[in-house]
């Protein structure tokens, strides 16, 4: 029972830690990247690990351009992210980019759901499994 007192106040913390480690580094990393565009204060970030994969399913309105950015702490390498549609049609990969693998401009002619998925590399030779965060936001202008 006095173990239950331990570890369900750790197992609350747990999100709380990981939100809070994320923030300075989208302030910082990730927030430049969107200059020029209007942001949403909504910004989904994970703290992931070598291996991981995450998807997270995005509104887009017509009429606007659009910026998205997917960036992970250098711990974690560059990680691979597509975007597709909800017929899972492919719409952008950054797998095959050398020069920009975080950010993805494009413009909606009509309002639709996509899926952006993410994975992060695995890392054969790390004796400890480092983990850092990856952030996926977006910026908006109006088309002229």
């Amino acid at each position: 029972m006095k173990l239950l007192q331990y570890i369900i106040p750790v197992m609350l913390l747990i999100p709380v830690t990981s939100d809070a480690q994320c923030r300075p580094f989208t302030k910082n990393k990730v927030l430049p990247l969107l200059s020029g565009y209007v942001q949403n204060d909504n910004f989904n970030s994970a703290v992931l690990v070598p291996g991981d994969e995450a998807e997270l399913l995005l509104t887009f309105y017509s009429g606007k351009e659009y910026r998205l950015a997917v960036v992970a702490h250098p711990i974690l390498g560059d990680v691979d992210f597509e975007v597709r549609d909800t017929n899972d049609q492919l719409v952008y990969t950054n797998k095959d980019k050398t020069d920009n693998k975080t950010t993805f401009d494009f413009k909606m002619s009509s309002t639709q759901q996509l899926i952006v998925r993410i994975n992060v590399p695995d890392q054969k030779n790390a004796v400890i499994t480092p983990e850092g965060c990856v952030t996926v936001m977006t910026g908006y202008k109006e088309l002229k």
